[in-house]
């Protein structure tokens, strides 16, 4: 894949300082990148990097142009013209598939769209639909009445359970799971009886879900995840959870059962949410962090004993626990203090 500078330019919006007609092949890093490659600065603290950089162009702030030696692509945002960039050098899904694999299993009910891609083993069930431009990986399975939206991309080994809605543009990996039973049962003289979960998955538009994560559908109203969520690899939503648009979690966040995720939130990795709560819009949660309550107002929120030598870690432990005992003392001490007070 090839293109010309001035090709560039124009494709993501940007002035180009430099050769039109120069051609570039690939991405390379700042370090790494050769005559055939376009790479990105995004501040000042990598101008270190530039005199040295054989790239065949970079993208970088226009304020740092005149540190640039040779062909560059002036934007005031370079991660994000790096991230469109990609975009133009991704490969195609499945463009080398058949439009179905005659080892699919596509129910006679089934609605597909225009130019739709179905690899090999996918199981679609009964009344389900099939937007255009559709890709589905091998060994997918679509169940009963499920809708996905146009121009979606479902990778390998991708299970969606019965009557899940997938918006248009989304994208989920391998071994997501979307729809199973939310965690649910009645206790009868201790055993576990089932609750059945009635409700739905319903997942807006421009949504990506990573790799092994699991959305469990609603006990009786619908699991939401808004348009331009965004969800890592290995992270679990239960049921009646909705995730409003553009949120970002990382990597084995856990969302318990009816919780309320806001807009516009940054989720890091590892944090625990526990249910029926509700997060504001705009709040960011630092990684392995666990949020035991609403959170009103955005803003970023932390929790948990950063990591220590383990000496110190058991010294300050044990201090932890003379904690309730030290504040009991503490207050005894200032009552006599103030009787002293007033006594004088």
């Amino acid at each position: 894949m090839q293109y010309k500078l001035g090709q560039l330019a124009e494709k993501l919006d940007v002035e180009l300082s430099g050769e039109a007609d120069y051609s570039v092949s690939r991405i390379a890093t700042l370090a790494s990148a050769g005559p055939d490659s376009i790479t990105f600065m995004v501040d000042s603290r990598y101008r270190k990097y530039l005199a040295d950089c054989q790239a065949g162009a970079v993208i970088l702030p226009p304020a740092e142009r005149e540190h640039c030696p040779g062909n560059a692509l002036l934007s005031e945002n370079p991660y994000l013209t790096y991230a469109r960039l990609t975009a133009l050098f991704a490969p195609g899904v499945h463009k080398d598939e058949v439009a179905v694999h005659q080892s699919a299993v596509v129910h006679h009910t089934v609605t597909l769209g225009e130019n739709v891609r179905i690899a090999a083993n996918v199981v679609i069930g009964r009344d389900c639909v099939i937007g255009d431009n559709v890709s589905i990986g091998p060994g997918s399975v679509i169940g009963d009445n499920s809708v996905i939206g146009d121009n979606s991309v479902i990778h390998g080994n991708v299970s969606i359970y019965h009557e899940c809605k997938i918006g248009a543009h989304a994208v989920i990996h391998s071994g997501a799971v979307i729809g199973s039973d939310g965690f649910g049962f009645a206790n009868e003289q201790g055993k576990w009886v089932k609750i059945y979960q009635l409700g739905r998955v319903i997942i807006g538009d421009d949504v990506e879900i990573g790799a092994n994560t699991s959305i469990d559908r609603g006990a009786i109203e619908d699991t939401v995840i808004e348009d331009g969520v965004k969800l890592d690899n290995q992270i679990q939503i239960a049921h009646n959870v909705r995730v409003g648009k553009h949120t970002a979690m990382a990597g084995c966040v856990g969302v318990a059962g009816s919780a309320d995720i806001g807009e516009h939130c940054a989720i890091g990795g590892g944090v625990g949410i526990l249910g029926h709560l509700k997060v504001a819009d705009g709040v960011t949660v630092t990684a392995m962090s666990l949020v035991p309550g609403s959170i009103k107002e955005g803003g970023v929120y932390s929790s948990g004993t950063p990591l220590e030598p383990k000496v110190q870690w058991q010294k300050n432990y044990i201090r932890f626990k003379q904690l309730d005992d030290m504040a009991r003392r503490i207050k005894k001490l200032e009552k006599a203090l103030s009787e002293k007070t007033k006594e004088g």
